[in-house]
């Protein structure tokens, strides 16, 4: 979800890992050069989401860190790729943390219906999130630091 940490939380992972961090939102601002909110605001949600499946398909990454959109849930193409890239990590974090982030930076590239609130889109995505995560942790309180600690001791578990 956005405001969850993934861009913080990935850049303290791959540095623990010291592989690259990779931000799909910077690979699709990069690629039309405005930010992400700008690319969101001119198209329909589902033409974004369309959009950012298909940057996402394309990667061909090894020994990275994945920060995906939180939008990256609604197309099951651009998840069944990340699962072939790697473990899928869920940040789980409380709503109430969420709008508080969400609020200090409005501009980070929501990818929202006309008439959808962010508790909307948190609900909407909560299972999506659960479904596709091969580890989901709750991080609410935890530094990024901790969450990429947190995320190593899950990965050998699951290795």
């Amino acid at each position: 979800m956005a405001g969850a940490g993934k861009s913080t939380v990935g850049r303290a992972l791959a540095q623990r890992l010291n592989w690259i961090c990779a931000d799909t939102d910077h690979i699709i601002e990069a690629h039309y050069g405005v930010v992400l909110q700008h690319i969101a605001d001119a198209l329909s949600k589902e033409e974004f989401l369309d959009l950012e499946c298909s940057v996402i398909c394309s990667l061909r990454l090894s020994r990275a860190v994945l920060a995906t959109g939180g939008s990256v849930v609604y197309r099951e193409d651009a998840m069944r790729h990340l699962a072939s890239l790697g473990p899928v990590v869920h940040l789980d974090v409380p709503l109430s943390v969420i709008l508080e982030r969400i609020a200090r930076n409005p501009d980070r590239g929501l990818a929202i219906a006309p008439g959808q609130t962010v508790e909307d889109l948190f609900r909407e995505r909560e299972a999506l999130y659960r479904r596709y995560a091969d580890i989901s942790l709750e991080v609410g309180s935890m530094t990024p630091t901790e969450c990429a600690e947190a995320i190593v001791a899950r990965l050998t578990q699951i290795r």
